[in-house]
């Protein structure tokens, strides 16, 4: 096309176009890549799981009526209540010496620092069913204890064998050998903490046991939290070698009465494994909210709930519809 003469061109100003889109581009559907192999693999996963819950429901030999016989019976919940009581005290007990040892291993002090290093990797060391046999063994060593003066008199005596019953051998069988583990966990959760806070409260003259309960082992505490847990989840199912200091919690209950039904000895294990799951499912939805209240300050939006992600994830299937039906 020959442009009349005495015309200006325009070399800036964009040809017309050509290709005009027949939709609006907010009205163009965006086609998500093709993942075939995801699609396979999630086939092949849904597959063995449908197999795997087909096989304990139709197996005979899982004998589920006698698994719903014995499930609440009173011996387990008796059982379930003793594992419960030692998994508590000892839970608390260990933690807090746990703490100790930490400040023990962060001191100054070169004497508690060797005493809190030889007492972690002593008991981190010995197996905890040796510990409890030990203890369970202590009063053919030591038949009285005293308290007095190393090699001077004693100011009093007292038999070990009347104090020590089979609950307080196993809370301080458990106890000695949690505190061990959680001394570390403490103190990997302090030195996390970065050295500035140390220093910023420092230099606000702050006393340092106010600088320790205010301010380090908070932060210290989204470290500690998970490690913990996990810990905690590990000191439930060591419960279970208290039975072999004669203290029937569940496992020893589910022994003891598969020594005297041996036909259920099948669904009194499936009782006891299921009671496990229970009370560390149970942890777990502890764990998920105290991480998330020391998660404030520390993330820009807290994780949200189960309850939150699933109206999250029903609002936005809703919002799918809406979208297709338009379409």
């Amino acid at each position: 096309m020959t442009e009349p003469p005495g015309t200006a061109v325009s070399l800036t100003e964009p040809p017309p176009p050509t290709d005009v889109p027949s939709k609006p581009l907010t009205a163009q559907r965006v086609l998500p890549l093709r993942r075939p192999g995801r699609w396979i693999a999630t086939a092949v996963v849904l597959v063995l799981a449908a197999q795997f819950v087909h096989g304990l429901a139709t197996n005979p030999f899982y004998q589920w009526d006698r698994f719903g016989y014995w499930f609440l019976r009173p011996t387990i919940l008796d059982g379930l209540l003793i594992t419960l009581e030692v998994t508590a005290y000892s839970a608390v007990l260990g933690l807090l010496g746990g703490i100790l040892l930490a400040l023990a291993r962060l001191s100054r002090s070169p004497v508690l620092r060797a005493v809190s290093w030889t007492y972690v990797w002593a008991l981190r060391s010995i197996p905890l069913i040796v510990v409890l046999l030990f203890l369970y063994n202590f009063s053919a060593l030591y038949k009285t204890l005293s308290v007095g003066v190393p090699f001077g008199p004693a100011f009093f005596s007292f038999d070990e064998s009347k104090l020590a019953t089979d609950m307080v051998i196993a809370v301080i069988g458990l106890s000695l050998n949690e505190a061990a583990y959680a001394a570390e966990v403490v103190r990997g959760g302090i030195l996390s903490v970065d050295q500035g806070q140390h220093e910023a409260a420092a230099a606000l003259g702050l006393p340092k046991g106010y600088q320790f309960r205010k301010i380090v082992f908070p932060q210290a505490l989204r470290s500690i939290t998970p490690n913990y847990v996990n810990q905690l989840i590990g000191l439930i199912k060591s419960s279970s070698l208290v039975f072999y200091v004669s203290l029937l919690d569940l496992f020893g209950v589910a022994q003891s009465m598969g020594a005297t039904y041996p036909g259920d000895v099948v669904p009194l294990l499936l009782v006891v494994t299921v009671w496990y799951l229970i009370l560390t499912s149970v942890v777990s939805v502890v764990q998920f909210y105290v991480e998330r209240y020391y998660a404030r300050g520390a993330t820009r939006s807290l994780p949200p709930t189960p309850l939150q992600k699933l109206r999250a994830g029903l609002a936005d299937l809703r919002a799918r519809i809406r979208r297709e039906a338009a379409v």
